[in-house]
């Protein structure tokens, strides 16, 4: 009997099955959809690390003969071992053990170490994969969030999706309490009238769970594409990431689901059949207002039916809190979103892009290479396409400033009373500071010389003599002043961090320009002082001061506005005339920058995809509430037709409620946007005409519109529903419908 009640409800009522069918669908849709996400996210994380730190389990450093490490491979649930000779350092030997079964990684190194005579400290576990695998060692002090971060995603998603489609099940059963009053007054059970709505609940949702699930399986696969597109492999320390979906995926999203739903229809059919007969007989089924408020601002603007469409969502309000909050935190998001990219964009452009523009187009890193000993600089200065080419090393050192050298401008904003301990120390000579030297081939150096105006000269150094002004936190605009007064003929350079033999160098010159090169002089500590010398001059004086970075560096600039596929070429050569006798790495600037715009956007497409999900959860909300709210809400709308409302008004009303669910979120989320922007604004120093002339209007008005227009939809087709009401047939209180 209640199989052919449920079938002959559902048949009859094909709104109210639809928004139930369409939250089971958004629900299965995003869970698979996270699912899907995560395990492919897990996926490429271990395939990084087992590409970057390789794909042992534990590690024993010591010595090993033969014997050991036959033994060590017989031990029970080793699969191999492996003798790393890359991670050996002096006499000692490195074996890598790899495990077949990864829960025993733990327990049966240390017994394996002490089997081999290996002490505990040259035990090392790759407990980066192990974490991939929920494998944690009390000596990993890392928080590796990806598996929790997981989990809280998955229980707040389910929580709020338990929320949506709660409510679409309490739409249409509470649409019945009238009926079932009847069935529980001649005798059914609320074990049976449980049961008939679970069922009803499951013929409901199965379908759209398996399309749901379907979809967001393809979703997945298409957001790891689009990723790859935007990223590729090109970006420094990415590989491709190649799709994938286990089976137990599949299975862990549909028991989520499954259980998701179960909750959702169990909880309102719970309440229902606990109802007692009479109060279910009495009940009309209405949205009640506990206490009638006025709606001044509707009723303002739009008369009686602002009016009456205020009442109608004050006492929706419980209903569609779900739907206000989502749309509401979905639009705040997105807009906070824009606006930061933008202004992250409008930094990274000017700090960066735009600054280096004249200075670098081909950047090349010599790996463990001096600059004294590479040969091929002025091969490379004389390439077609080159119009200039810098070969240079850096090395830190440090030298003592006196109180008499200082300018006059750095003691009036308090010499180094701003400074920290790691920037300026106090001596009993002075203040001792951090003096970078950037040592250049001697070719760039003599023109570094003519560009300031000096006679060139191999036996000395430019010093750039700048600080700005430490009081002025304003990065963007910085205001800067001599640092010393220029008047010393030499410097006395110690190596950083030691209290040896000064070496004297002779100063050609106090200046404040500097070399073109892709660097960034005294930006984290203000008071260094920055020596330019040559590399013949460096070969002199490198055995008493050391210090020098291990790479050298080539700063390439090609011809004026030279093109892409240009610089490709020249990328080319330059690469195939080094390659053969250093190791070494080389970007340029316009791919880089295309790299940069291709990672932005696909943050941006990452975050904005979210941000629509959680637009979509919002508006199927509305829908659930709009496509059920008919048989809901249909004395409402009776009575309001039997005392004069026309039709036409009826419609005007629907349109208010539409509005405002729609506008309520663009009108609490723009304040609260331009306030976030404003300081983000004031951190940035950026100007808010600069950050106008590129306000991301357009796509936020997109979303704005798109979420009015999908509300606006839900609405029309409520309205639609109510166009075919029967005055009498609704006004009766005892229809079984």
């Amino acid at each position: 009997m209640w199989r052919d009640y449920s079938a002959g409800y559902i048949k009859n009522n094909r709104s109210s099955g639809l928004s139930i069918m369409i939250a089971a669908f958004i629900s299965a849709l995003l869970l698979s959809l996270l699912c899907g996400l995560f395990y492919n996210a897990w996926k490429y994380e271990v395939e990084r690390i087992k590409l970057t730190q390789g794909s042992w389990q534990s590690r024993l450093v010591g010595t090993f003969d033969l014997q050991d490490m036959e033994a060590i491979r017989n031990f029970a649930d080793v699969k191999s071992v492996v003798v790393n000779d890359e991670a050996a350092d002096g006499h000692e030997t490195v074996l890598d053990i790899y495990f077949d079964d990864y829960g025993t990684v733990l327990e049966d190194t240390p017994r394996i170490a002490e089997m081999a005579g290996v002490l505990p400290e040259a035990v090392t576990y790759n407990y980066e994969l192990l974490a991939m695998y929920l494998i944690r060692s009390p000596q990993d002090m890392a928080p590796r969030l990806l598996f929790p971060m997981f989990i809280i995603i998955m229980i707040m998603t389910s929580f709020s999706l338990i929320v949506i489609i709660h409510n679409s099940f309490a739409v249409s059963m509470n649409a019945r309490i009238h009926q079932f009053g009847i069935f529980s007054s001649i005798g059914a059970t609320p074990k049976q009238i449980r049961t008939c709505l679970l069922q009803e609940a499951a013929v409901l949702c199965t379908m759209p769970i398996i399309l749901g699930n379907l979809l967001g399986v393809a979703i997945s696969m298409g957001l790891l594409q689009m990723i790859n597109a935007l990223l590729g492999s090109r970006v420094a320390g990415r590989h491709e990431a190649v799709f994938g979906y286990h089976p137990l995926v599949l299975a862990l999203t549909l028991l989520v689901t499954i259980i998701t739903i179960w909750i959702s229809a169990w909880l309102p059919a719970r309440t229902l059949s606990k109802l007692a007969p009479l109060e279910a007989i009495k009940n009309t089924g209405e949205f009640q207002l506990k206490r009638r408020r006025n709606s001044p601002v509707l009723s303002l603007l739009f008369g009686v039916e602002g009016e009456l469409a205020g009442n109608a969502l004050k006492a929706q309000r419980k209903a569609l809190r779900t739907a206000s909050l989502s749309l509401i935190l979905s639009f705040m998001a997105f807009t906070v979103m824009e606006c930061f990219f933008t202004i992250s964009g409008i930094n990274t452009r000017e700090t960066y892009f735009d600054k280096y523009q004249d200075v670098w187009d081909i950047m090349i890193t010599i790996k463990d290479t001096d600059v004294d000993s590479f040969t091929e600089t002025e091969k490379i200065q004389a390439l077609p396409g080159v119009r200039s080419a810098t070969v240079y090393q850096k090395a830190m050192a440090s030298t003592t400033i006196t109180e008499d050298e200082m300018s006059d401008e750095m003691k009036s904003f308090g010499d180094f009373s701003h400074a920290s301990g790691d920037e300026a120390v106090q001596t009993a000579a002075g203040w001792k500071v951090s003096a970078p030297m950037i040592i250049l081939d001697d070719s760039s150096f003599t023109a570094y010389c003519e560009q300031i105006g000096i006679t060139p000269r191999l036996d000395g150094t430019v010093i750039r003599n700048q600080i700005r002004d430490v009081t002025n936190p304003d990065f963007r605009h910085p205001q800067y002043m001599p640092y010393v007064k220029g008047e010393s003929a030499a410097s006395l350079i110690r190596h950083s961090g030691e209290e040896g033999t000064a070496v004297e160098i002779p100063v050609l010159s106090y200046t404040d320009q500097v070399p073109a090169l892709r660097e960034e002089y005294a930006t984290i500590n203000y008071y260094e002082l920055v020596h330019f010398l040559p590399v013949s001059l460096w070969n002199e004086i490198k055995g008493q001061i050391a210090g020098s970075e291990d790479d050298s560096y080539i700063c390439v600039l090609g011809n004026e506005n030279a093109a892409l596929e240009e610089l490709n070429v020249l990328q080319a050569e330059i690469d195939q005339m080094i390659t053969g006798s250093y190791a070494a790495e080389s970007e340029n600037r316009i791919q880089k920058k295309e790299a940069n715009d291709r990672q932005i956007q696909g943050m941006m497409a990452i975050f904005g995809g979210f941000c629509v999900l959680l637009a979509i959860i919002g508006i199927g909300n509305v829908f659930s509430n709009t496509l059920g709210f008919v048989r809901q809400r249909k004395r409402e709308f009776s009575r309001y037709m039997s005392v004069g409302l026309t039709p036409e008004e009826i419609k005007k009303m629907f349109c208010i409620e539409a509005l405002v669910i729609a506008g309520r979120p663009v009108i609490l989320t723009i304040p609260l946007a331009g306030i976030t922007a404003g300081y983000m604004l004031k951190i940035s120093y950026l100007e808010l005409e600069t950050f106008l002339a590129e306000a991301p209007l357009v796509p936020i008005a997109i979303f704005m519109l798109a979420i009015l227009g999908a509300v606006a939809l839900a609405y029309y087709l409520g309205w639609r529903n109510v166009c075919t009401i029967n005055l009498a047939e609704a006004l009766r209180d005892d229809t079984m419908m």
